[in-house]
């Protein structure tokens, strides 16, 4: 065993603090706040390996989105605007630093992970991703995360198959769109359902050479613990098995907690702790271990807090 074999790596950038949503606004620099007093008030944060971020360039972005929506909102951000033309994501003149160190830590994390540097990371980092599409943001989100570092682990490290796991309440649209004809990406996600966005019913299953490669498991309002721990068992674990995932990407968003108060779900921290030992253990059995996890959603502080903790722990087990 070496002495990486539990390290887990944190990522995170002040310039996520600057992307600023205005008054009342759930997705706000609070939540990032939250988290580190967490981390360090439980003595957690001394055990992480505290990995630097780097920022993302325009073409690290263009592995994911299209050139006409790079300029969009690259332009509507620095002329000022309080949101984006393309979808509900309220943006400052400092969103699209943070955007581009979101995205630049998530792909640090990522060659840190391949390197061996750390065994799994956590990446701490906003505004959220997995609801831009190539051509769009939306959703509190301005470029995908999940969707370019899976890129990312692909060309620069050699990962040829990639899983990706979500278990936001909100159903990832735009990762589903950026791979839902690709037959080297399994997206996972486990929602509530009818909800925002709209997509994530179980019949969307990927088209072309993707077919059978985006797996939805829809949940009804009010699922807790058990659903969620079941939706993996059952529709997860053997389409992972099937796949082979080289490298394996969280798209790990808390608003399913009980006390969220945007999700309607009752998962516990707990619960979360429990679905990362259940992604770790494919991640064990696929890809010698290795997991970035990436926060999306979670808006209620003290219950985003309690579940980061816990998920952290599991990713350090």
């Amino acid at each position: 065993m070496s002495a990486n074999d539990h390290s887990v790596g944190f990522v995170t950038h002040d310039a996520c603090l600057r992307h600023l949503t205005g008054p009342g606004h759930p997705e706000r620099p609070e939540r990032l706040v939250a988290i580190v007093e967490r981390l360090q008030d439980s003595g957690l944060w001394d055990s992480l390996t505290h990995t630097p971020a780097r920022q993302a360039s325009l073409a690290d972005i263009a592995l994911v989105h299209s050139q006409r929506y790079i300029q969009t909102a690259c332009h509507e951000i620095t002329q000022g605007r309080p949101a984006l033309s393309t979808g509900d994501t309220a943006v400052c003149p400092d969103s699209l630093a943070a955007a581009l160190w979101a995205v630049g830590g998530v792909m640090t994390a990522c060659d840190a992970v391949t390197a061996g540097e750390v065994r799994r990371a956590f990446c701490a980092v906003r505004p959220p991703g997995h609801h831009a599409t190539p051509d769009a943001g939306m959703g509190f989100c301005v470029f995908n995360n999940v969707a370019i570092a899976a890129r990312h682990v692909q060309q620069a490290r050699g990962a040829a198959k990639v899983l990706i796991v979500d278990w936001d309440v909100h159903h990832g649209n735009g990762t589903q769109d950026v791979f839902y004809d690709d037959a080297s990406v399994l997206y996972f996600s486990v929602h509530r359902w009818p909800f925002y966005p709209g997509s994530g019913a179980e019949a969307e299953t990927g088209t072309g050479d993707g077919e059978g490669l985006t797996v939805n498991a829809p949940l009804s309002v009010g699922a807790g613990d058990s659903h969620f721990r079941r939706a993996l068992e059952s529709v997860l674990l053997p389409a992972a098995r099937a796949f082979g995932p080289e490298f394996v990407l969280i798209s790990a968003g808390f608003d399913a907690h009980v006390d969220d108060p945007l999700g309607g779900m009752n998962v516990t921290p707990r619960g979360f702790g429990e679905l990362t030992q259940m992604v770790c253990e494919i991640a064990d059995n696929c890809c010698d271990g290795r997991v970035v996890s990436v926060l999306e959603g979670g808006y209620g502080l003290a219950g985003l807090a309690e579940s980061v903790e816990t998920h952290i722990r599991s990713l350090m087990a």
